[in-house]
């Protein structure tokens, strides 16, 4: 289990690259705004599978903040890229 655990990090590390690429040469702002929602959902999920290999509970917590400022970031993204266009 532990060895699928440690594949599944790096794995999820290495998508996440390629999310970075598509953040950094995405033909519009809609696919950066969802690769960016993509790396930060990788991201809380390598926290978790952490957290599950270390038998640390208080990562969890870390999980729900780092969820909440995701939400919170992509919305305000959403609705500035809705209103310039409005503006265009």
């Amino acid at each position: 289990m532990y060895n699928f655990l440690v594949f599944s990090i790096i794995f999820l590390g290495l998508t996440t690259l390629l999310c970075m690429f598509r953040v950094i040469k995405g033909p519009t702002k809609g696919d950066r705004i969802i690769g960016i929602n993509i790396i930060g959902t990788k991201t809380m999920v390598i926290i978790a599978i952490v957290s599950s290999i270390l038998s640390e509970d208080y990562f969890i917590d870390v999980v729900l903040v780092y969820a909440l400022i995701s939400f919170i970031g992509s919305y305000v993204v959403s609705r500035e890229l809705i209103q310039s266009e409005k503006e265009e």
